[in-house]
Formats: C-alpha cells, structure tokens, sequence
C-alpha cells in the first residue's frame, strides 16, 4: 500500500533492482494490481506463498508471511535504527533551540524569524524527498535537524506565553497515541485495507483544505481566519487533526510490514523513517496547538 501522511503525500517504496518494493502503480489493499502482474512486487520473497497476489489470498490484518533474511533487504532493525536516527537529531535540535534561541522580549523575533525560516527549508526538503525516486539520508537528516529547529522554538514560545508545560504534554501525548496505535494495528483492531485507505485520504484532503482556506482568510483577512484554529472549533479540528495522524500511523506501519515482508532494499528504511517522522511531527504540532487552545487565550 502506498502511504502517505497529513503533511506530504510521498511515494513510498520504488521498483527497482529486481526487489519486491513499492511504487505509485501498486494497488491498494484488497484490490488487484494496476498496470503491473498479479503479484505487485514483482517476485515474491522466497517463501512466499502468495506469490500471485497477496492482497487477493488473506486479509491484510493477518500478517504478510516475513521474507527470510537476506543480505540487502530492509528489516525491521534496520527501520528501528534510521526512525531513531532521525527522531534523535530532530529531538537534539529542538532541545537546543530552546536553549540556545531564547524568546524573551529582545530575542523573540530574532528566534522565531530563525524558526520560521528553519521551518520552511525543512518543509522544501521534505517535498524534494517526497518526490526523489530513492531516499537520500544526508536531505532525510538535514529536514530532521530543521524541523527540530522550528519545533524547538515555537514549543518554548507556546510554553513561555501560551500554556506552561504544554511541550511535555504534547510529548507524552504522541507517544500515547503512537504506543495505542501500534498495539491497535498489531492487535489486529484497526483493519488497513481499501475501505479504510480511501476513507483517511479522503478525510486528509478535505482538513488539509480547509486550513489552507482558513490560513489564507486569517493572512488576509485578519484574526482567526474562519475560526477553525480557535476557541471550540479549533477544539474539534485539533481533535480531528490528531486522530487523522493516528490514521496515518496505522498506514505507515502496514507499510513498514509490507516492505520487510516483499522484500525492500535495506535503503529503504529511510524512507519508512522519513515517513514516520512526518507523521509524529503532525501529532505533535497537532497536540501543541490543541493544549494552547484549552489552557491559553488563543
């Protein structure tokens, strides 16, 4: 299944080296290849017995059979070590932007202009890897360490002016959802097929829009734009936001299954990290804004 998240819809894994991998032509859960053969990866992993299709002979929640180890393909290790790698630099630049860029009253717009600018290059990185055939680690890391930059900075301006203490408690609420979500998903609780594919991608399009909306009569309009980030609609869409990251989550780590059980190149771990990132990074920011709107004054 090819994933996405809130933030970019980026490809997930490519065809290439006669590997079983993802690709934009590979068909959704319960569905039949597009444009490919039967079997969408190509040649199935030795030991495979769903060679032909997959998706066609069980239920995506019953677990895709695990390739046997084999020297270059991508393991669940490998996708543990580069999701820790990038989460640890994002992690590290955000503590040292707090430290470092102070926000008191001779410094904030110093800080957040760095943060602002850190926050947009990070986005530019992100949208080239999201569009790269393979995934280049040196952009993967240098969009982490940005993103920690903007991420340090605005959580310090929220914590110092908004609500005090409300870094912490978005910290300690992604990893609760990421933690129930994994269990949900290997529980077998959340059920990532077709159905449930186009149901997030549907809903994300739609919030994405209307924040797009609500940004541009807030930018020129003045204000809280149409009000969807404020006061109890900024509530319900701070809500909806964070269990469409949840969403995404469950897409990830079907993805992260699926390439480990077809055979993925070990490269392309970076590519399950990268993801990963996004997503908690949306649940976070999503968490932030939601604790500032219940504990703050808008």
């Amino acid at each position: 299944m090819r994933s996405s998240n809130p933030v970019f819809s980026r490809r997930g894994f490519s065809r290439d080296n006669g590997y079983a991998q993802f690709n934009a032509r590979q068909p959704q859960a319960g569905g039949p290849a597009v444009g490919t053969q039967a079997n969408p990866y190509g040649q199935a992993p030795a030991g495979n017995p769903y060679a032909q299709n997959p998706y066609a002979q069980q239920d995506l929640q019953q677990g895709a059979p695990q390739a046997p180890a084999t020297t270059g393909r991508m393991t669940m290790d490998d996708v543990v070590m580069r999701t820790a790698t990038t989460l640890g630099l994002l992690i590290v630049t955000a503590a040292l932007a707090w430290a470092l860029l102070p926000v008191d009253e001779a410094n904030l717009g110093k800080s957040y202009g760095i943060a602002i600018g850190s926050g947009l290059v990070a986005m530019v990185l992100g949208f080239v890897q999201a569009f790269k055939r393979k995934a280049s680690p040196p952009l993967i890391l240098a969009y982490a360490a940005l993103e920690g930059v903007f991420l340090g900075v605005l959580s310090s301006v929220v914590d110092n002016y908004i609500a005090e203490g409300a870094a912490m408690q978005a910290v300690l609420g992604t990893m609760a959802v990421f933690t129930a979500v994994l269990v949900a998903y290997k529980a077998g609780w959340i059920r990532v097929n077709r159905r449930f594919y186009g149901f997030v991608m549907a809903a994300a399009m739609g919030f994405i829009l209307l924040m797009a909306v609500n940004l541009l009569f807030s930018v020129f309009g003045g204000g809280d734009g149409l009000g969807f980030r404020s006061g109890g609609l900024g509530i319900l869409f701070g809500v909806i936001g964070i269990l469409l990251g949840a969403c995404f989550l469950a897409l990830d780590f079907k993805q992260v299954e699926d390439g480990i059980a077809y055979g993925a190149p070990k490269e392309e771990a970076w590519l399950a990290a990268f993801g990963l990132t996004m997503t908690l990074v949306w649940i976070y920011m999503e968490f932030l804004r939601l604790i500032a709107i219940l504990q703050g004054n808008d």
